[in-house]
This record gives C-alpha cells, structure tokens and sequence, in this order.
C-alpha cells in the first residue's frame, strides 16, 4: 500500500535529477582585492627589473629591497655626481603600505641624503597610485633641486656614564677640599637670526648660479689646474697677478686660488682660499676679497676672478696698511717765538733762494686717473704755503686730463660740430664679436668708468667692457678708449651724446641719439642757440700695451673686403634693387666670398662658385652694414622689402589680379585655358 501525499506537495526527487536542471552557465568567482594588489606590486617590480636590473634581497614578511644606480639624466646637472645609490624598500603590503628609499652614496653628507629621502616621501604622497618606476624617475628630475637646498641638520648621539652611585659614597665619606672660586658666568653673546629668503629669491638665485658656473666652467675647464669638488661649491682655478713683482715676498709664489661658491649664491657671499701661500699673508686678502665681492653683486663669477687678478697688488697694499695713526696736537707758542722763526725763516730765504717762490699744486693734479702712480707719489696735496684749496666747479661734464692710452680708442674722424663747444659720448652701445666663435653680439649701456659682463649669445664665452670716456671739440675727435676682453669690437650702434653748448658752456640736460651717418640738430635749453653736430664715420683703433703703436682690432690672417666707396646716411643706387628683385632695398653680403651682391641670381651671374646664406646686409636707405634683418634696417627703422599685395617682390607670391599686372608679365594669362576647360 503506497503512502499517502498531501495535495500540492512535489514528490522527491533523486539527486541526479537535481544535478541534470541546474544551469549549463560556468559560475566565476569574483577577483580578490587583495590578489589584484598583488599582481600590481609583481608588475611594476618587473618595471624595475627591466630598467635598472637591481639586486634583490628578501628582507622577510614579504618586505623587499631593490638595490640600484640612478644616473642623473639631465645633461647640464650641475653636480659631480656619477650615480645615485638607491635602496627602494617594497613592504609586502605594497601600494597599501608606502614604498621607502635610502640613499647608499658614501661621498654625499647625511644632511643632503636626507633632503633626498624627504623628496621621495614627498613624491609617494603628491602621487599617489603612480608606479615605483614613474616615482623613480620623478626623482630623477627634481634631483637638483633637493641637492640645492640646505643641508639637514642631524643629531650626533651621546653616551653619559651613570655615576651617581659614586656621588653617594662622595656624600657618605666627606673629605675637607679647598674652596674653589665661583665661575663668573659666561658672557651672553646677542643672537643673530639666520637670514630667511622668499621663494623667488631662492628660484631667481639658483638660476644666477646656474648661468654664472656654466660661463665659469666654459672659460676655465681648459685649464690644467682646473678643479672641482663633488658638491659643485669649490673650484680650483688658476691666478695669474697681473704685477707679480709688486706683490710681497710672501704671495709671489701664488699659481692658483679655490672659488667658494655658496650653493644661494649671490644671496650668500663669495670666498676665496689663496693656494701655494702662507695663512698669514692670504687671510687678510681674503677678507678684502669678500667684502669687495659683496659691494659688488652684480658682477659674474668671472668677472670677479678678473677683478682678483687684476688687482691683487692693490688688495696687497690696502691689507699692509697700518692703522692711521693720531696726529699730535700743534703747540701753542708765544707771539714773540712766532716772530722770531718767521724771520729767520724770511732771512734764510733772502740769503740763497731769494728767487724761488712756492706755488701750489692745480687742484686737477690730485685726481685719480686710474693708474697706480698716485700710489707711489710722494707729494703732498697740503699747499705748502698755507693757501686755501681751490676746488673746480662741476658745471659741465667732468673727465681727468690724461686718459691711459690703451685697449681701443674710438675717434670720429670727419665730425662736423657747429655750435658746440664739447661733445660728449654719455651711454656707448656696441657691436662686438665674439674671439671664439666669431658671433655678432650687442652690448648697450656702457657708460664712464663701469665695467659689463656679459655673455656670447652662441657659445656662452663670457666678454666684459669698460669705457673710458674723453671729451670731442675742434683739436681732438677721440671719444674715448673700450677696454674689451673675450671679444672684439665691431661697429658703433646708436648711442647717447651729450654737447655742451658754444654760447653759455651750458652741457645739454638730456643726450641726443645719434649714431654714424646721422646729422643732430637741436636747439639750447639756456639760450636757445641751435647747434648741430654730424659723425660721417667711426674708427676703432687698437693700442698695443704699453706702446703708442696702433694695432689692428684683429689678429692673424684676415679675409680681404671689397672697398664699396658708401657714405653711412646715403641710399645706395637704385636703392640697392636690382633687375631680379626691383622691390627689394638692400644688398647682401655673401658668406663665401665676403663680397657684396643685391641677390642670389646676382651673385651667381659673377662668381664661379656656389652662394651660401648671407649673414650681413647693407640698407638701400642709409648704406649702413649690420646683421641680416627680415624686414627693416636696425639703424634707419625703414622698409628694406616691398609691401605685400603690391606686385611681385624678394622670394614674395605676388598677386594674381590681371587687372594689375602689365601685358607682357607671361603669368597675366597662365592656366586661363585650364580654367575655361574646368568651366
């Protein structure tokens, strides 16, 4: 008898039955995160494998150290440092744990190794979810700025041994001492507070070091005693004194001299350590040299190490100097002795020298030239006969009566002055061209007396100027003498002069712009007299040192220029078009054989040879040569091209409007028949 079901309950069924309904669709398990995170580390330790091979060491609960060489992959890195020691520390529970980096280099102080280290941390935060190996090079590119940043201060760990076991038996046991006397305390010194710098200033004088130390390695690695520390801060360079006989016995023997260079240089001040020389005899130099250095900011490094040798002997001198010594009070005497002596002094007078009288020195005697021989005189600037001193008035422009012939004088040979009286060259802007690489360099601003560095726009030769002004009137056309280092003067670009009018010797209150070929005329703010004054030319002469001779500006052999007969102010024929270009107002001075054509077709229709690119040109406006220019002459400002739009000129398209083209233009009709053809 089979049991009885309830109504509406399923009969059982087998377990293959179960099995055969279910689903035929594969279940997936889910992914793991923590197997995703896994396979994350896997990959980008591979990374690191790749590109750094490293060698691997299993520090234990899954931690790893990857041990490589990081090599600075900028090429102008400042710092001498061959590679970076990495010890990256990968903790098993990478990226959920921070990776760690420490720093193996030996040669690098800890304080800087841990600017490093801090960088890193500080990459791991700004970046989050980056790989090891973006991190790593990451690190790579802010690299120098973590060495160029103060040095960390690190702790030096003290042991102190627990004595006071003893101290209890000293208490337990009393022996009778003598009384010893009372410490005075020590004296408080005033705190000086570290100077702090802004952002900018630190950004600003990192660039400056960067720019100076790379004109100071370009000029002076060549040299065999050149050296430099691993930090970049130290540079041993050579000095030659320029008056080594003048030196002391003691700094004759000097060869070379180390540059300290502070890494917030200029903020921080510049050192010297003399080399080859007692400590006695150098430390007072080096400290003239530094406050010297401080005075002047501005300078370059290079400039500053001219200055050193240059004046060497000077710094000597002024080091040697004693202290001024008090000068004893006059004493005080009775009218009678007074009467006396001053008739004896009279009768002495009339006896052998009755025909000699004193006469005070000019006031314009005792003015520095800027020579070294009123160091060595041995007069006196009191008057010997008790007058009073008479000074110049400083009315009009001021310059000492001899200026040192030397470096290269600048005269105007064909100056034509009306109505001035002086003429003076206030602010002097050049062309120079560099002695190494031969580029065209534009120096503006020199004025009397002020020496300016800069730099070849090329090669980065560092080159510096100083003029010395003199004074233009009827008998004497010199300007004035450029002393030039590192380069070589080229051409007068326009500059400031200042006349000094021929009716009320009133100097001119603001200067004039003029340069060669100009006429200047204006009118006098005291008297209103009108005076002109016209430079048809310049020269540039070199004096040979310590000779009269004139040398030309450059030596060796020289290419031979055409003579072109121009006169700077007038146009050239035609306005230097020619029968290819008519719109075109200038000519072209070839590289390859130094002459000069209106253009390429030109060139090739006279010479032999291929052309090369033209580097110079002359103005059709004003026959002034200068420096290739696209559109407009340097000096005149005018158009040295036609206007767009306005026919066919130099290298142009031109215009396709028939009803502007003449009739035997053979492109007034070109590709008509193709176009009605299309119609």
């Amino acid at each position: 008898m089979m049991p009885i079901r309830p109504r509406g309950s399923a009969s059982p069924r087998s377990s293959r039955q179960v099995v055969a309904e279910a689903p035929l669709s594969r279940v997936v398990p889910k992914p793991v995160p923590e197997r995703e995170a896994k396979d994350a580390r896997g990959y980008q330790i591979e990374q690191l494998r790749r590109r750094f091979a490293p060698k691997e060491t299993d520090l234990g609960h899954g931690d790893l150290s990857l041990l490589f060489n990081l090599a600075p992959s900028d090429p102008d890195f400042p710092f001498d440092l061959a590679h970076l020691e990495c010890d990256l520390r990968v903790p098993g529970g990478y990226p959920k744990k921070p990776p760690q980096l420490q720093v193996k280099n030996k040669d690098i102080p800890r304080g800087f190794a841990i600017n490093i280290e801090r960088g890193w941390d500080a990459l791991v935060q700004e970046k989050r979810g980056a790989t090891l190996l973006s991190l790593t090079n990451a690190l790579d590119r802010r690299l120098e700025s973590l060495l160029s940043e103060q040095k960390a201060e690190t702790v030096k760990l003290t042991i102190f041994k627990d004595t006071r076991h003893l101290d209890a038996e000293s208490v337990a046991e009393p022996v009778a001492q003598p009384a010893k006397p009372v410490p005075k305390p020590p004296v408080s010194r005033p705190y000086i507070p570290e100077e702090s710098y802004s952002r900018d200033q630190i950004a600003q004088a990192k660039a400056r070091r960067a720019q100076d130390v790379r004109q100071l390695e370009a000029r002076m690695s060549r040299l065999p005693v050149y050296q430099k520390s691993s930090d970049g801060i130290i540079y041993t360079l050579s000095l030659e004194p320029k008056r080594r006989a003048s030196l002391p016995v003691g700094l004759q023997p000097i060869q070379s001299v180390q540059l300290i260079i502070p890494l917030l240089y200029p903020l921080q001040p510049l050192r010297i350590l003399l080399n080859d020389v007692d400590f006695e005899d150098a430390e007072p130099i080096e400290e003239l040299f530094v406050q010297k250095a401080a005075e002047q900011k501005q300078m370059s490094l290079t400039s500053h190490l001219n200055y050193l040798a240059q004046n060497l002997h000077t710094l000597a001198k002024q080091a040697q100097r004693p202290p001024a010594e008090a000068v004893p009070a006059p004493e005080v005497r009775d009218g009678a002795d007074q009467e006396e002596e001053e008739a004896e002094h009279t009768s002495t007078l009339d006896k052998g020298k009755g025909h000699v009288h004193v006469i005070p020195r000019p006031p314009e005697w005792a003015l520095d030239d800027g020579t070294d021989s009123s160091e060595d005189d041995s007069y006196d600037d009191d008057d010997e006969d008790g007058g009073a001193a008479i000074e110049p008035a400083h009315a009009g422009p001021s310059l000492p009566t001899q200026t040192p012939e030397r470096g290269t004088a600048m005269s105007f040979p064909s100056i034509e002055l009306h109505g001035i009286e002086l003429l003076q060259v206030s602010v002097l802007s050049l062309n120079v061209k560099c002695d190494r690489c031969k580029t065209l360099n534009e120096i503006t601003g020199l004025k009397d007396n002020l020496e300016k560095a800069s730099s070849c726009k090329k090669c980065a030769t560092l080159f510096t100027l100083r003029f010395r002004q003199e004074l233009i009137h009827q008998h004497s056309t010199r300007a004035g003498f450029i002393d030039a280092t590192g380069c070589t003067i080229a051409d007068l670009l326009p500059s400031t002069f200042t006349p000094t009018c021929a009716t009320c010797s009133t100097p001119s209150k603001t200067g004039l712009t003029s340069v060669r070929g100009d006429t200047t005329t204006n009118v006098c703010r005291d008297c209103h007299a009108r005076f002109t004054f016209s430079l048809p030319d310049v020269k540039f002469l070199a004096y040979a040192p310590g000779a009269q001779q004139l040398l030309p500006p450059t030596t060796g052999p020289r290419r031979k220029q055409e003579r072109l007969g121009l006169h700077a102010g007038e146009p050239l024929p035609d306005r230097g078009a020619c029968e290819h270009y008519k719109k075109s107002f200038r000519w072209f001075r070839f590289s390859c054989c130094s002459k000069v054509y209106p253009c390429d077709k030109c060139h090739d229709g006279a010479e032999a040879h291929e052309n090369e690119w033209a580097a110079r040109m002359v103005c059709g406006w004003c026959s002034r040569e200068q420096r290739f220019s696209v559109e407009s002459c340097a000096f005149c400002g005018r158009s040295v091209i036609g206007k767009r739009g306005k026919g066919y000129w130099e290298g142009g398209k031109g215009t396709r409007d028939q009803r502007l083209m003449r009739r035997g233009d053979k492109r007034k009709y070109k590709r008509l028949g193709a176009a009605k053809k299309a119609d």
